[in-house]
Parts: C-alpha cells; structure tokens; sequence
C-alpha cells in the first residue's frame, strides 16, 4: 500500500473526478503519463452545497467522512479532495472582502463584522493539470532559466511560470557565515565566539 497521494492527470477538475488520463505523485511521473507538460493546482469542482452533511452525502466515497455511523477511511493514495467552506455566490459573483483595521474597543481588538455573508461547501481538488502547448513552452523556458546561474533576463511569461511554481532549490545550502558579530580564536578555530 502507497503512503503517498497519487494526484490525478486531467485537463480540468471534473475531468480529473470522472476519467483521469493517469496518477502519479510527482510532477516527472505526471509529465511522463500525461505525455506533456502539467502543473499542479487545486481548483473547485461540482455544484456548491449548503451544509457540510449535504456535501458529505453527495462525494461518499471521494472524502473521508467522520461522522458517527457513516464514517469513511480513504487509502492514502486516494486522499486529494477536500471539502472547503467558501463565501457564495451573489448576484453571480463572490463578495470581496476588503481589509479590517482593528478597532480595540471594548476589550475587543476586532470589530463586529458589518454584514455575516453566505457560505457554501464546495469540493476542492488537487491534480496535475496538462497544459496547453503556449502554456508548456514558458513551464520548460521557466525551468531551464531557473536553473541556469548566467541568465540575467527573463520573459513575462517564464516570469509568471515561475512564479506558480513551488519553491526549489538552485544549489545546496552553504554552511553558516561567521556574523559581524562573532569570531574565532587563533587557539581554537573550530569554536565561534560571540562578540559584543
């Protein structure tokens, strides 16, 4: 039994639900099955779903369920969806909830929100998702130019690839400086001490 979560490789999240092209739990496994370019996103799938039961009941089987009497354990391998509570929609779009300064008044530092908007439980889901041949070229363009130390410029688009891309290392991680604020003894190099 795998102890790692094996995402699906689709071109959309329903697709990604209803017939995935493969799985593989790293992005080299997802290229290769996929047989293109991926990268990795959560998006939201299927209809918004007014209690977490609701939800719960609609996606048995795709979600691990902890409540008395119908409870579920998913594989490890098989654990990449989750329900998430998000805001609902109104008039056809998502409120946007702007930034709160606190308040500190009456022992409270938060203020009472103005208006308590609607919340919906949604299916969230992880996946390797095949992207288009425009979309592939700035991924590989992106990844070659992060790992070459002589490239000084960059094109927007490589930019923005790089920016979705999780965070790798260029090269292993140097031993600690000696600070501005320590030294070594002449009798004892191996030793740092701090100095004030």
């Amino acid at each position: 039994m795998s102890m790692t979560v094996l995402y699906p490789v689709a071109d959309s999240a329903e697709r990604a639900l209803a017939a995935p092209v493969a799985r593989a739990a790293r992005e080299r496994e997802a290229r290769t099955r996929g047989k293109g370019e991926v990268r990795f996103v959560v998006e939201e799938a299927g209809p918004a779903f007014e209690t977490r039961e609701a939800a719960l009941d609609a996606y048995a089987g795709r979600l691990e369920d902890d409540r008395p009497g119908k409870r579920t354990v998913l594989a490890p391998e098989d654990r990449y969806c989750s329900l998430r509570e998000v805001l609902a929609a109104e008039r056809g779009r998502r409120p946007a909830l702007g930034p709160i300064s606190p308040t500190y008044e009456d022992g409270r530092r938060w203020p009472q929100p103005a208006k308590h908007h609607r919340t919906v439980w949604r299916l969230s889901v992880a996946y390797w998702k095949l992207v288009g041949a425009e979309e592939a070229k700035a991924l590989i363009q992106a990844r070659s130019a992060r790992r070459d130390p002589q490239a000084e410029t960059l094109e927007p688009d490589a930019l923005r690839a790089m920016a979705r891309q999780p965070l790798k290392p260029v090269k292993p991680q140097q031993p600690l400086d000696v600070g501005l604020f320590e030294y070594r003894p002449p009798e004892a190099p191996d030793t740092i001490i701090p100095d004030e």
